[in-house]
């Protein structure tokens, strides 16, 4: 697979030069829900090497993104703009917005584009042909561009027209920056992983992580569980979790990843002690043995013994991979597991990865000191578990 860097060295340094350059980017930001401003732009900022490097090429750069999952047509509130705003004041680039990402609109706006200027195309999923990995639209936008590079890690794991489909009808294409950063960084934890290798997962249900636990089991020496998840094990094991969140019809699988885990000699930490309260909306919980917890009250954090076992398992490791939160970690009262993970893979020698989603708010929410902690951050929490599993991911294949 090439890069960027790779493209960018043909034609003894002049290949980009001038060239039409698609760059598949993945700017689907948190917006606030009130006024849509954007509340977290990591993503814009991760993508910034690869657009600058490409505008210092002197390429004519055209991004292009999805956001959200807006109704066929535009949706109200979903538009790019307010990336291209951010882009702008972040990059100092001038950066225009056609009204549409194929079409005349954004011909026009590319073939006027001068020294300085970018192209930021309008939604892709506006056009439901995009998730639909629709040959005709690839072809249209395919008209947009000379040169293909894809630098959205966070929507590789998705068969899309501008992932999967555009790239197969690229004669030069290339991964980005990001996107090669991000596998390097998570073929660490997948092929032949340091040891001793922790992977600590969380989050709300089992079965989201089926296939992800149940790769982590041939590659893990010890395997931590926490979050809402932990519920269903510990309920396996016959503990009265009350009116905590359990998912009923998959206490036999956790039965069953318990005994695999025994099989495969990796060591399991789940909750000892777990904080309780009586409802989602609680502002202070209680801390009790897991075993003990009251009637009327559900489990919403990992408990302070829990995580002193957490944490002597992380001061060992040499190998970490964290996916999913220990508990409520949006409500004070029920951050601390969380945010205590985050803090100790901060602080420790190991090489650290953190698999993107809740994962990554959490950690940045510990603070600057501890995202600066970590060893890699994932743009992107569905790719890097289907990674993590063991998955082809199609824009990966594509650009092979």
């Amino acid at each position: 697979m090439k890069t960027i860097e790779d493209l960018a060295k043909e034609d003894e340094g002049r290949f980009l030069s001038g060239k039409r350059l698609f760059i598949r980017v993945d700017f689907n930001v948190p917006l606030d829900k009130k006024t849509k401003a954007i509340t977290d732009d990591a993503r814009i900022r991760e993508a910034l090497p690869t657009i600058t490097f490409a505008m210092q090429q002197g390429a004519k750069v055209i991004l292009a993104s999805h956001m959200g999952r807006p109704k066929p047509g535009k949706t109200e509130g979903l538009g790019l703009e307010v990336c291209g705003a951010r882009l702008a004041e972040l990059s100092g680039f001038e950066v225009h917005v056609p009204e549409d990402c194929i079409g005349d609109a954004p011909k026009k706006v590319i073939q006027d584009l001068r020294a300085g200027q970018i192209c930021l195309l309008e939604n892709l999923r506006f056009h439901p042909e995009e998730e639909a990995n629709d040959e005709g639209f690839a072809r249209a936008l395919s008209e947009l561009c000379e040169v293909y590079v894809d630098d959205a890690f966070g929507a590789v794991h998705r068969a899309h027209a501008s992932v999967h489909a555009l790239p197969l009808m690229m004669k030069h294409r290339a991964a980005g920056f990001l996107l090669e950063k991000e596998l390097r960084a998570l073929a660490r934890v997948v092929d032949n992983p340091e040891k001793p290798f922790v992977a600590v997962l969380g989050g709300a249900k089992v079965s989201d992580k089926i296939e992800v636990v149940e790769a982590l089991l041939n590659k893990c020496d010890v395997l931590v569980i926490g979050g809402a998840m932990a519920n269903t094990f510990l309920a396996a094991q016959g503990k009265k979790m009350q009116k905590s969140l359990i998912e009923e019809d998959k206490l036999p699988l956790a039965r069953t990843i318990m005994q695999k885990a025994l099989d495969k000699k990796v060591k399991l930490v789940m909750p000892v002690d777990v904080i309780v309260a009586d409802s989602l909306e609680a502002t202070t919980g209680e801390v009790v043995s897991a075993g003990a917890v009251p009637e009327g009250t559900m489990a919403l954090d990992i408990g302070p013994k829990t995580v002193e076992l957490i944490n002597a398992e992380l001061q060992k490791a040499k190998t970490v991979f964290w996916n999913g939160p220990m508990g409520l970690f949006e409500t004070k009262a029920f951050e601390n597991g969380t945010l205590e993970v985050a803090r100790t893979m901060a602080k420790i020698a190991a090489f650290t990865v953190v698999g993107g989603g809740d994962s990554a708010a959490a950690v940045k929410l510990a603070g600057k000191e501890v995202v600066d902690g970590i060893d890699h951050i994932s743009t992107g929490g569905g790719a890097s578990l289907e990674l993590i599993e063991g998955q082809k991911l199609p824009g990966v294949v594509a650009l092979g």
